[in-house]
């Protein structure tokens, strides 16, 4: 999806031929800088009074005609003429500082509602009063986003540009309660217009164009694809590849989901992706069991939040049954990101405390120095911050045992604000599977054992308990595992006084 960039009008040209950034690095600014960068900020503030409506009153709101179309556009053009991300956070922040709620409104509103319930009316005067609250709490940045839409485009822009605040937001180019307001209510509303009702779903197949090819190879985020050999393997027998596209964008990507075919549950992607292709291109329908869902990789960044994902995982759940109607069982092979880290930072904590080794067995302390030749906390340090590890057949199978139950506690055990800590647990476990089976060596490319240890897992769907698995977690933040990974952390809960 790229940016819709229009042409920027003849009166601006100055401007952007004088573009600095306005926050650049150092004490001070040259006089000269200094007065390009205050007619950028003047340029700004013009083009903002006249770019974003007014909010009309109340009892005007639906009869004040919409803004004339080159409003919105003389937006849209300057913004996309801004080639600093500090200009564009800029931009943004005056948007959202300066053009949001009139705070005003909403105190005298919402004095109003509560002046009627202290004073019971009629339900109608009640709901009308609530209503002009509702209306007085809307942002006035809101209108140019909804304008802005209904351009040529427009949808693509907004999204874009939501992808340039979160990098922004990111960078601390940009900070503070306005941000993450405007921020919340792009994404309130792309979730109504990214809704399933709007997005189609297409396969990929090794008869798609060329381009759409190239595209789902580029926009690969888990599993990188290597050459033609390897994409045409993933979109051949025994594979699917499927996307979401919106009707303001046909045919462009916007998540992709990558499937294998298998008759078991697959423990290493190894097996997935590395696999020569299959001799003959007729799939045996009957050996076909198990829909393995190993990769899911979201191409706009300013789409994050928006639930596509499990919009995705669901039809295309519906798609293969319809293919395969035998088919029993999908469960997905998915990367445990944050695990190495994780690991590291609580190796440090752990290397200021003298005594007894408390993530390890002394079994296991005293196999690892064994071969290593030095002290455990310092050597696993050391020796997980690269991946030459994995080539030593001995270390590899020392450490099996201990990284196991770490894995299993970090999925299972470390929380943010009550629900899994790593973002892909939290994401399956939100759509109502159980963390089924964590799977030693199941990643052994770089990323893999550097990312996660070669560690990777599986979450099962069981279609007919997804919606109660989901209500327990988002209402309980109760984590429905198998006893494989229950056995793994009692394993690590024995071992450790975390």
């Amino acid at each position: 999806m790229r940016v819709l960039r229009p042409t920027v009008s003849a009166g601006r040209l100055l401007f952007l031929w004088l573009r600095l950034p306005l926050r650049p690095p150092g004490p001070r600014l040259s006089s000269g800088r200094a007065a390009a960068a205050g007619a950028l900020e003047r340029a700004m503030d013009e083009l903002l009074h006249r770019a974003v409506p007014a909010m009309p009153a109340y009892g005007l709101r639906e009869k004040t005609p919409a803004p004339a179309e080159n409003q919105c556009a003389d937006f849209v053009s300057f913004y996309g003429g801004l080639a600093e991300a500090a200009d564009r956070a800029e931009l943004l922040g005056r948007l959202a500082r300066g053009f949001g709620v009139d705070h005003g409104q909403v105190a005298e509103q919402s004095a109003a509602v509560l002046q009627l319930l202290q004073q019971p009316r009629e339900a109608a005067v009640l709901l009308q009063a609530e209503d002009r609250l509702r209306y007085a709490l809307v942002p006035r940045y809101r209108s140019l986003f909804h304008h802005i839409s209904k351009l040529d485009g427009g949808v693509r822009f907004l999204v874009q540009l939501r992808a340039d605040l979160l990098e922004a937001q990111a960078l601390k180019l940009m900070e503070g309660p306005h941000v993450r307001e405007m921020n919340g209510v792009l994404k309130s509303m792309f979730s109504e217009w990214f809704s399933s009702g709007f997005l189609n779903l297409e396969r990929v197949t090794w008869r798609s164009p060329c381009e759409m090819l190239q595209n789902i190879s580029e926009a690969e985020a888990v599993h990188p694809v290597k050459n033609w050999a390897d994409m045409k393997r993933r979109v051949g027998p025994y594979r699917r590849c499927y996307f979401f596209s919106h009707c303001s964008t046909p045919g462009e990507p916007l998540i992709i989901l990558h499937v294998a075919l298998t008759s078991e549950i697959s423990s290493s992607i190894q097996t997935i992706i590395v696999k020569e292709s299959p001799t003959s291109e007729t799939e045996e329908r009957d050996k076909i069991t198990t829909a393995v869902l190993y990769s899911l990789s979201l191409t706009q960044q300013g789409l994050q939040g928006v639930e596509l994902g499990a919009f995705l995982i669901k039809r295309v759940v519906k798609e293969l049954q319809k293919e395969f109607p035998h088919l029993g069982t999908f469960a997905s092979l998915s990367p445990i990101p944050g695990f190495t880290k994780w690991l590291l930072g609580l190796l440090k904590s752990k290397a200021k405390d003298h005594g007894r080794n408390e993530l390890l067995t002394d079994s296991e302390c005293k196999e690892i120095s064994k071969i290593t030749g030095g002290p455990v906390n310092e050597t696993l340090k050391t020796i997980l911050s690269s991946s030459e590890w994995a080539q030593s057949e001995q270390l590899v199978r020392a450490l099996q045992a201990p990284l196991m139950r770490l894995c299993a506690w970090y999925l299972y055990g470390e929380k943010h604000r009550g629900y899994a800590l790593n973002p892909v647990a939290n994401f399956h476990l939100q759509n109502g599977a159980v963390m089924w089976r964590i799977n030693w060596m199941a990643d052994v490319s770089l990323k893999g054992i550097t990312g996660s240890c070669g560690l990777m897992v599986n979450y099962r769907y069981f279609l007919e308990d997804t919606a109660t698995n989901r209500t327990t977690y988002l209402s309980s933040k109760s984590i429905k595992a198998s006893e494989q990974v229950l056995s793994l952390v009692a394993q690590f809960q024995k071992n450790s006084k975390l």
